[in-house]
């Protein structure tokens, strides 16, 4: 026998639970909060964050997506231009719910579901800036040493190409060819030294960018 859903029954089916927490996210952007049951609040949080979550990608899939469940097109214009620009340095806890006295008659808990519409704090801000500019100086580190290595190899290949002119000079083999090869190696060295070094001062400016955050 299959075993029932957990989790509190809202409706009398899924299709009209649906419906009924469709139009509730619909009001909750609308008003920014909505009073109701705490057990329909507890359904609605994640659902309603997860639009909030989409709205923030922003893009046409996105907002196909919204669409399905939001069938007011002047709600999800505002969900993807005012609420998710205001929750852009949120990374989650786009709602909060308040448990509020008990409903009249049948004494069920009830809660208020609002939209976190306060900033965040300058603190996390600035972690989150200065986490970023850690990243990009790392970054940065890892391609200086990507090119000093690769310099390196080019400054042994040419010099294995000197050693290889100077055999075939004493040997009497294609001189010219050797010269060639020679010449070009020198050169891809040389590339690959200048590279190492813009990368490394790349580095360094992002490391005092760090230091500075």
């Amino acid at each position: 026998m299959p075993r029932p859903k957990q989790g509190p029954h809202l409706a009398s089916s899924p299709a009209h639970e649906r419906l009924m927490l469709a139009n509730m996210a619909t009001s909750l952007y609308q008003h920014g909060r909505i009073t109701t049951t705490l057990a329909k609040a507890k359904r609605l949080r994640p659902l309603a964050e997860r639009l909030i979550t989409l709205a923030k990608r922003g893009d046409l899939h996105s907002r196909r997506r919204v669409m399905r469940v939001i069938r007011n097109k002047s709600i999800v214009h505002k969900l993807f231009t005012e609420i998710a620009e205001t929750m852009k340095q949120r990374e989650g806890g786009y709602t909060r719910i308040v448990k509020i006295a008990a409903r009249g008659g049948d004494n069920a808990p009830r809660a208020i579901i609002e939209l976190v519409t306060e900033p965040v704090s300058a603190k996390q801000a600035t972690v989150k800036e200065a986490e970023a500019a850690t990243k990009v100086a790392a970054e940065k580190d890892a391609e200086a040493v990507d090119a000093a290595a690769t310099a390196a190899e080019a400054d042994g290949a040419a010099e294995d190409a000197v050693a290889e002119a100077v055999e075939a000079n004493e040997t009497g083999a294609d001189v010219k060819e050797a010269d060639e090869a020679a010449v070009d190696l020198e050169k891809k060295a040389e590339d690959a030294d200048s590279a190492a070094d813009e990368a490394a001062e790349d580095a360094d400016v992002a490391d005092e960018a760090a230091k500075a955050e």
